[in-house]
């Protein structure tokens, strides 16, 4: 299907707002990317998803800029007479910095250029000490699309960037390549540890973001929000692999929670210029063999909570949290195991709530195409159906993070003066009393199967 066709399937099955959106944000549906039609056909387009509490997208593409410039700005200047967001897929402008050229290559000790293919056969990753000289194209590349609108008196709101196999990597083969690069190895003296390589090696990275791309949005647009997959404040861990990231071991420095390989990770983010964070909570596939929870919901529902904790915990109160989300199991082999049984719709909404109730402003929602009218119908409903706590969630303060570490009870809330916006999930076979501790006082939350309470409490 196409995207037009994903709009007009989303207009036809999903319901309008019974509550406006007011100052929430809206879903961000990656798949609603240049839609194409005649003016008066993109607008009502827009307008109508809108009124469903969905954003299109407009993808962003250097290489084919004479086209796709020209539609940018005549789809941001429709959305602009509709009063409606503009949201960049800027993906298609911050590639490559790593283009394959010899110039960005590691040098072993006989002078011989080398790649690192181990993140993916299609991009030579070089190294972070010999790419600099890519800044500048790069930046040209960001600042040909975001003058242009700047130019044209059109809004940029939120701009988000899918950059991932690019600049420096830290896992999978990375360290080895590192070690045995003489660049690499005169920049890192003390190489052989990997926090230091790691910290060096994000340091370029973020270097890399942050010069080329968030401080030229910034320049033009200085309370846009701008942002990239997978970068967010964090405690120090990551509880999650990308798909073509391979689970580390020794002499990784990891820590084990049952099965899963915790990783540590730089609390780089500040250092990015980032203006909003954006963790990935997904059904990775292999996260489910992690556990031995006899319940299967959890076996998803564990390790995205604590993906989706590790941020909302993390992030200033002032910074918003839009998360990519996404529930069909992601990433699975040809021949999956049959044990891992698909998350539940249930089990994956009370996930999306828990989200929000612990600090998560807005989500943005990935899948494959066969997947668009099913994923952002569960994302919809909640997102609708919080509507009416919207007080809470643009001004509450989160009052749980715990995860338990067995199938059991999850609380979350979000305290507002004397009110608490609860939600209690129960995982385990008998659910019995439950609370939650504030201002060092036991507050009973009591079982409400799928729904949201609001909790008064006493006055100090």
């Amino acid at each position: 299907m196409t995207s037009r066709e994903h709009a007009e399937e989303l207009i036809a099955k999903i319901p309008v707002l019974a509550k406006p959106r007011g100052q929430r944000l809206p879903v961000i549906i990656w798949r609603l990317s240049n839609i194409q039609g005649e003016d008066a056909e993109l607008a009502g387009f827009a307008r109508q998803l809108n009124e469903r509490g969905l954003a299109t997208v407009t993808s962003w593409n250097y290489r084919g800029r004479e086209k796709n410039l020209p539609y940018s700005l005549r789809y941001a200047r429709l959305l602009q007479q509709e009063k409606l967001p503009v949201v960049i897929n800027s993906t298609g402008v911050m590639h490559r910095f790593f283009n394959g050229d010899e110039k960005t290559a590691h040098v072993d000790a006989d002078g011989t250029p080398f790649f690192d293919l181990s993140q993916t056969p299609k991009v030579k990753i070089g190294c972070p000490f010999a790419a600099r000289h890519r800044y500048p194209a790069i930046r040209e590349q960001v600042e040909t699309f975001v003058k242009a609108y700047h130019d044209a008196g059109l809004p940029l709101d939120i701009v988000i960037a899918d950059w991932e196999i690019d600049g420096p990597m830290a896992w999978n083969d990375a360290w080895e390549h590192a070690k045995r690069c003489t660049r690499c190895r005169k920049h890192i003296p003390k190489i052989d540890d990997f926090l230091v390589f790691q910290k060096a090696y994000r340091t370029i990275r973020d270097e890399m973001q942050r010069e080329c791309y968030a401080k030229v949005v910034r320049q033009y647009y200085p309370k846009a929000l701008v942002g990239n997959y997978a970068e967010y404040p964090h405690d120090g861990w990551r509880y999650w692999y990308d798909y073509f990231e391979i689970d580390a071991k020794p002499p990784f420095p990891v820590r084990m929670d049952q099965r899963e390989p915790e990783r540590p990770w730089v609390a780089d983010f500040a250092a990015q210029g980032y203006t909003f964070g954006m963790p990935v909570v997904y059904t990775w596939y292999r996260t489910f063999g992690w556990y031995d929870f006899a319940n299967s919901d959890y076996h998803w529902f564990y390790n995205m909570l604590k993906v989706a904790t590790n941020a909302g915990k993390s992030a200033p109160a002032d910074l918003p949290i839009i998360t990519f989300v996404h529930w069909h199991t992601t990433s699975p082999p040809k021949e999956p195991d049959e044990r891992a049984k698909q998350m539940s719709e249930g089990a994956y909404q009370e996930l999306l709530w828990h989200m929000l109730l612990r600090g998560h402003d807005g989500l943005a929602m990935w899948c494959t195409p066969p997947e668009t009218l099913k994923e952002t119908q569960l994302v919809q409903q909640v997102c609708a159906e919080s509507l009416a706590y919207s007080e809470f969630i643009e001004k509450g303060i989160p009052v749980s993070f715990a995860i338990p570490k067995q199938p059991g009870t999850v609380i979350s809330g979000l305290r507002l003066a004397n009110r608490l916006l609860v939600r209690r999930t129960d995982f385990g076979e008998k659910p019995g009393p439950a609370s939650v501790q504030i201002d060092g006082a036991e507050i009973a939350v009591p079982i409400h199967p799928g729904r949201c309470q609001i909790l008064r409490l006493r006055a100090k």
